[in-house]
This record gives C-alpha cells, structure tokens and sequence, in this order.
C-alpha cells in the first residue's frame, strides 16, 4: 500500500512540472487581452447596430417591413462575420439546413435566400486577407489550382462575350412584340456564383479546423444538425397523418399533384401531402422537397462515418441513431430518389470503406439497423407499399438514364455555341434577372450554360479534386481519419458524377460538397499533429494559420 501511494505522488508531482501554473505577468497578460477582445466585440456590436438600424430605417420608407428586417439582420451579421471568421463559418453551416425554415418565418424576402452568405462572404474576405499576410494559400489542394483556373477562364468568357453580347446587342424582335426585360450580366453574376461560389470553402474548411477537437467539434455539430432536422420533419409528417396541416387535401384537379406554399405545414417551404391520390412531397427544413432529398442522401455519409469512427462510443451510438433517422425520412418524405439513393449510398459505404468486413463492429449495428426498420415496416405497411409503388411506376414511365441521354441530346442541340447560351441562363436562382430555362439534369444545365469548353473543364476540376482526395485518405495511417477520410471521398466520389438533377447547384450539396472536402484534406495535417504529440522531439515546423 505505501509503495501505490507513493507512486501516486510521484505521478501527481510529474503531472504538475508538465502543467506548471502561470506566473502572476502571465495572468495579468491574458486579463488584459480578454478585456481587449471584449472592448472590440462591444464596439463592433454599438456601431453595427447603429448602422444598421439607420439603413433599416430608410429601408423601411422604401420597401416596407419586409426588406428592412432582412437589411437591419444582413448588415449587423455581414459586420459580426467579418470581425469573426471563424465564429461566422459555424454560423453558416449551421444556418445551412435550416435556412428554409428562416427563410419562411421571416416572411419570405428573395433577400433570405441569399442569408446564407452574410455568413459565408464576410467570413472568406477575412480568411483571405489572413492568408495573404501569413503568406498561406486559399486554393486547397494544390493542384487542383490550374483546372480551376481553366474552369474560371471558360466562365468568364462566357459572361464577357455571351451573357455580355446579350447585355449590348440583344437580339431584335418583331414589329408588334415588346423586348423582355432582361439584365444578361446580372444573370451572369448571379450564374457564375451558383456555379463556382462556393470553392472557396475548400480553403475556409482545411483552416477552420485547427486540430483533433475541432475535428471532432465539426463532425458531431453535423450530426446534432441532421438529428434535429430529421426530428422536425418526422414532426412535420406527423402533424400531416394527424391532420393538423391539411396540406394539398380536399383541392381540385392539378392542385392535387403540385407542391403549393400555402399547404406549408410549419417547417420548411412548400409540399405536397394528397394522401388519397398517393403522392406526397415533404420538404422538411428546407424551401422545397428535393432539397430535402438531397439533404438526406448527403447525411448518410456523414451519419455513416461518424456511427463508425468516432473514437467515442456514445457518438457512435448517436451516429448511427442519426442514420436510423435519415432512413425513416427517407422513407415517408415521398422523395423517390432519397427512397432509392440512401440504402444504396450506404451499401456502397460499406463496401468501399471496408467497414464490411469489420465485423465485430458491423454485425451489431446491421442486426440494431435492421431491426429498427424492420419494425418501421411493419407497423406502417401502406407507407412502405406506397413509395416502392411510386417509385417502381416512375421508373418504368421515365428511366433514369433515358431522361438523362434525352437531356444531352436536347442541349446539345439547342444550345448557342462552344461557349454556351449564358451564365444563369438555366439556374433557378437567376430567373429574376430575365428568362431561364429547366433544365433538371446537372451536366447538361452545365453544356447550356457555358458550352463544350466549359462542361470538359468542370469535369477536368472535379475528377482533379476526386483523385487527389483519393491519394489523401490512403496516405492516412490512422484507422479512424482514414475511414472517415473514406467515406467523404465516397460522397466526393458520388456528387462529381452524379447528372441525376442539380445538386451541385443548390443547397445543401452546393455546400457540402466543397467544405467537405477541404474537412478531408486536412486530415493528414490532424494525424501528424497526432503523431507530434506523442513525440514532441519529431514537431513539426511548417507555418500553420494562427488566428482564424
């Protein structure tokens, strides 16, 4: 007993020479740097309140309450963002899945839907103008640098010459018909920010996460996110079953079969719920329902790689809690692409993470996963046959990969030239700066908007991007970054590809995609730091970003 006690002190009195307190100048350096940092943020705060309640006044005269609310919120956050880059970076992926929801409780201002990047452009001119003094780069990796530059090259000779010639010398029209009135550059703008805006979170994700803990503090807030969300649109279901919204019910005609903004059922934007006809469209958290779908089917690799890497197992557990979630949205959100892509994704998941063969970890959880489903099932047979009937009819009234091929064809065809037809000419969000065209599969929105050239450059970026990622996760020696590096390369993998729709150019894909794979790149750096700290003598020496 008196040897154990005395091996305690011994270690006791170790643990305090390695942890030694800090002197009294010290102590009184960190007080004087807190009050600092406080003074700063309670000016920042005084002056970006004054300012934008005085716009939000005048906004107000002008166009009511409705855009001096968004104006007061935009100015005091763009302030907020770009003081904090950081804090703003969490800010924005946070607001991310939930921004439909905002967006419609604040009364559904076009300025909401772009509230996003308060968050996000403040935060990347601050991070860019801290790289620019350490001399460090925002492009990350490397060597997707020319690719990128070939693909921005092509973009803005289709916004110089197209979308400009059409600004200039717009096409005459008849006699009798009146010119639309159209702003091709502000098109253009708006088109090349849809299309390339947010490659820039490669840099702010690689530098935002610092080491080990803000690794594991981003992927566990991703899952708290997709917890929730998910929660709320089973809530959203329920409250539909029951009858509390009424959504599309008891309406006439083709009102039965479309999405409609006044059927709104709390959270989200607009849906379809006609039960009796069988089609339902849930939006969940966000403005419409194949966002939503897109959500789902992005949140099963984080769910997946989080259920099984976390090195604790209570996240683990609340990982694949989450992904039991995504599944049952998936399920009764009506959405037949998420019914069919989330248990493919995760089939491919495990087969390409090896998490197969794992099996003292994957027997439990595939007999907890499909037990869970299993009673879902069976307790809710007529949802079950619904979708697999909704899903299997449309398939055979419209494969996949016909409509995919009908879309090349077609935009080959009709589009202007080598340089193609304009930016934004196809993008949603562009549609009020003049006419738009649908076009619903990614790659042929591409070959429309800016021709041959572009579509062959997009391409040469994101298989640069695939391959790089892919060398990145193999070279990690460390079991658990290399699975999760594993399964964010599957979803790099699977989004590059992918012409099925338009992720690629709308939330939360057009987010996900990028700051995820800036998440994977900096993988490597987090197990070298790792390696570091179990041998400080080996520390490396390279220049890190210190005050993001």
């Amino acid at each position: 007993m008196p040897k154990s006690k005395s091996k305690n002190q011994k270690s006791k009195k170790q643990g305090e020479k390695e942890a030694p307190s800090l002197s009294l100048k010290e102590q009184l350096a960190q007080k004087r740097k807190a009050a600092q940092a406080r003074k700063e943020l309670t000016s920042l705060v005084t002056t970006a309140t004054f300012g934008s309640v005085l716009v939000g006044i005048l906004l107000f005269f002008v166009g009511g309450i409705k855009v001096a609310v968004p104006g007061v919120l935009g100015i005091f956050i763009i302030s907020l963002s770009y003081k904090y880059p950081r804090q703003a970076l969490y800010a924005f992926i946070i607001y991310v899945p939930i921004g439909g929801t905002i967006t419609y409780y604040l009364g559904n201002s076009p300025i909401l839907q772009l509230a996003k990047d308060a968050f996000y452009v403040p935060a990347l001119i601050g991070l860019w103008q801290t790289c620019r003094k350490q001399g460090l780069p925002l492009i990350i990796p490397q060597g997707i640098k020319t690719p990128l530059y070939i693909v921005l090259g092509c973009s803005l000779l289709t916004l110089l010459f197209i979308n400009g010639g059409q600004q200039f010398n717009p096409p005459s029209v008849g006699l009798l018909e009146k010119a639309p009135q159209e702003i091709p550059l502000g098109m253009g703008i708006l088109g090349l920010k849809v299309f390339l805006g947010y490659v820039p979170l490669l840099g702010c994700a690689y530098y935002l996460i610092r080491d080990k803990r803000d690794f594991l503090f981003l992927s566990r807030l991703q899952i708290v996110l997709i917890v929730i969300c998910c929660v709320l649109g089973f809530i959203q279901y329920l409250l539909l079953l029951t009858g509390v919204c009424q959504g599309t019910r008891g309406l006439e005609g083709n009102a039965l079969f479309v999405t409609s903004l006044e059927a709104r059922c709390y959270f989200g934007g607009a849906l379809l719920y006609s039960p009796e006809e069988g089609v339902i469209r849930l939006p969940g958290t966000f403005v419409a329902p194949w966002q939503w779908a897109w959500f789902l089917i992005s949140s099963t690799f984080f769910t997946f790689a989080t259920g099984f890497t976390d090195p604790s197992p209570i996240w683990r557990l609340i990982g694949l809690g989450s992904l039991v979630t995504v599944f049952i949205n998936a399920v009764i959100s009506g959405q037949r692409i998420a019914l069919a892509l989330v248990p493919t994704c995760f089939g491919i998941l495990l087969l390409l993470t090896g998490q197969l063969g794992n099996l003292k970890r994957f027997i439990p959880i595939g007999i907890g996963l499909a037990l869970v489903l299993g009673i879902a099932m069976v307790t809710n047979p007529d949802v079950v046959q619904q979708r697999s009937e909704s899903f299997t009819g449309r398939w055979e009234a419209s494969p996949p990969q016909d409509f995919i091929v009908q879309q090349f064809e077609e935009n080959w065809k009709n589009v202007d030239g080598p340089l193609g037809s304009g930016l934004g000419r196809a993008t949603n969000s562009a549609r009020v700066m003049g006419k738009t065209k649908l076009v619903e599969t990614y790659y042929p929105k591409v070959l429309f908007e800016v021709g041959i050239f572009g579509v062959l450059a997009f391409l040469a970026l994101v298989t640069s991007l695939t391959i790089i990622g892919f060398k990145t996760y193999r070279s990690i020696k460390n079991r658990n970054f290399r699975s999760y590096g594993a399964a964010l390369w599957v979803f790099i993998l699977f989004i590059s590809y992918n012409t099925y729709y338009y992720p690629l150019d709308v939330d939360p894909v057009a987010v996900y995609y990028w700051f995820f794979a800036g998440v994977l790149f900096k993988l490597p750096e987090l197990e070298k730091q790792d390696i570091e700290d179990a041998n400080p003598q080996q520390k490396n020496k390279k220049k890190r970003l210190k005050t993001i």
